[in-house]
């Protein structure tokens, strides 16, 4: 598990480190302008270093103290290097005062502006991920000419421009190709459009780790270990009931089709058995396209939710006056675990006697899970979507808050909030999964997940596995496929499909 942190919270980290653990500010700018030379020097020969022209973007604050002292280093590793020095002397902090005189006895050229108009390798070392106004004047002027550049590109930190805690891009912004990025992932360079301007994301802890955190964990959280070791541990000795039973709620006339892809995506994560309550039109369908499901229809509701281990209700199960009657019956249902998706969460927005029920149950304990994207979400909350892709994560979890429940928000990246929880964050995934019925191949993947850890795990971190499992499966489908071939069907079957040495 990895941290994406605030730009307030990596300097709380930071302060920590030097006032409380001991480590000097010294040591710990070595470390980060280390880090980058050492990028730099894995990237390029020892015979080719000489011919390199290396331009740093130095601005006055200590993320400019970095670039000073990466320039000392790679004039002693061989490379000619060239300081641009951007903004105003006077304002220079006491780091960068520092390793200025430092830097004085060293082979390396300075100025206001660059001498060369082209170099091999381009250093913005501008501004750090305290910057939250809009980059103007001389700065936005450096900022271009960088980007007009065919050079290699490389930022301290994080791409100066870029909001670290929204991923905005505050007039303009560095377009690196590689970000080297010190303690821990800062959240705008996760979100969009962050990602396009850190390009690869590089992470060193420079001396700044978990045990630095004095009881102030961050407020968000990504995987980045294999699936293989976050998946419910499996009984070698257990049955199709040790692995969970899932009740899937879903489809409608003529709408079978995300029933078949939520029942697979069941199986595939996991779960031991499936049953799937639909219209007596679709079983026939069911049964050619899952013939491992066991089949129902609406009126035996009762008796499939005492069998059941878990229940998810919504995929293709329409808006109609029947619709209302099931969810509302669902929702009246006891305390069984439950998962809203699509339809029913157009369901809940429409009708606020909906809702009430939702908050009722969760209010005694019961476990929801909602996967909206944000359109459903917009629905649910009253926003705007243009709004809500602003600040997903803060939205999503107001409505966590409100309704007592789990919500898996997706969008480029997926944000799984729950009120008292750190929120999860998913970066993986990719545009291939844009196509009809990956979302109720996510409903499927998290149900299967959940009901074979129903009595280990609750319903948060049930969610943050399956969106991981269900994102890691889309990367697997568009490396087989290529992203423009994906269809939904093809991430319900490389669902937690694992092999030796993968993810």
């Amino acid at each position: 598990m990895k941290y994406a942190v605030t730009a307030a919270e990596m300097k709380q980290y930071e302060a920590n480190t030097i006032e409380r653990t001991g480590i000097p500010a010294m040591v710990l700018m070595e470390h980060a302008a280390w880090a980058v030379a050492g990028v730099i020097n894995d990237a390029v020969k020892p015979g080719d270093r000489e011919k390199q022209k290396v331009l740093i973007l130095a601005g006055m604050g200590n993320n400019g103290a970095d670039g000073l002292a990466l320039a000392r280093m790679l004039s002693e590793d061989g490379y000619h290097v060239e300081v641009w020095m951007v903004g105003n002397p006077e304002k220079a902090t006491g780091q960068w005062l520092l390793q200025n005189r430092i830097l004085t006895g060293y082979p390396v050229e300075f100025g206001g502006k660059p001498r060369r108009e082209e170099y091999t390798i381009i250093v913005d070392a501008l501004f750090g991920i305290g910057l939250t106004r809009e980059i103007e004047g001389e700065y936005a002027d450096a900022i271009a000419f960088c980007n007009s550049k065919k050079a290699w590109k490389i930022a301290v930190d994080i791409p100066s421009g870029l909001h670290a805690d929204t991923g905005k891009i505050l007039g303009c912004a560095f377009e690196a190709d590689v970000t080297v990025t010190f303690g821990f992932i800062k959240r705008g360079m996760a979100v969009l459009p962050g990602p396009g301007c850190a390009g690869k994301v590089i992470l060193d802890p420079i001396g700044i780790s978990e045990r630095n955190f004095y009881g102030q964990e961050p407020g968000m959280f990504l995987y980045d270990e294999p699936l293989s070791e976050l998946l419910p541990k499996r009984d070698p000795g257990g049955n199709k009931g040790t692995f969970g039973k899932v009740l899937l709620i879903a489809g409608s006339k003529n709408m079978a089709g995300a029933a078949v892809l939520a029942a697979k995506a069941a199986y595939r994560a996991g779960a031991g058995m499936v049953k799937v309550l639909t219209v007596p039109e679709n079983r026939k369908i069911l049964q050619v396209a899952v013939p491992e499901a066991l089949l129902g229809t609406y009126e035996e509701l009762p008796e499939a939710m005492e069998w059941a281990d878990v229940a998810g209700i919504g995929p293709g199960l329409g808006c109609g006056g029947d619709a209302v009657k099931i969810l509302k019956a669902v929702l009246e249902d006891g305390l069984k675990p439950l998962l809203l998706d699509a339809d029913a969460m157009n369901l809940l927005a429409k009708d606020e006697t909906l809702k009430e029920l939702l908050c009722r149950c969760t209010r005694a304990g019961r476990q929801v899970i909602l996967t909206p994207h944000v359109g459903e979400l917009s629905r649910l909350t009253g926003y705007a979507a243009f709004q809500l892709k602003q600040d997903l994560n803060r939205y999503a979890m107001e409505y966590a808050q409100e309704t007592g429940t789990v919500v898996a928000a997706k969008d480029f990246c997926t944000f799984v909030c729950r009120e008292g929880k750190p929120v999860f964050l998913s970066r993986s995934g990719n545009c291939g999964m844009a196509t009809a019925g990956s979302g109720d191949v996510l409903a499927g993947c998290i149900l299967g997940i959940w009901a074979q850890s129903i009595k280990m795990w609750d319903a948060f971190r049930a969610a943050c596995v399956g969106v991981y499992a269900h994102a890691k499966a889309g990367d697997r489908a568009a490396q087989d496929l290529g992203v423009y071939a994906c269809m939904a069907g093809d991430i319900a079957e490389r669902i937690c499909g694992l092999k030796e040495g993968e993810y």
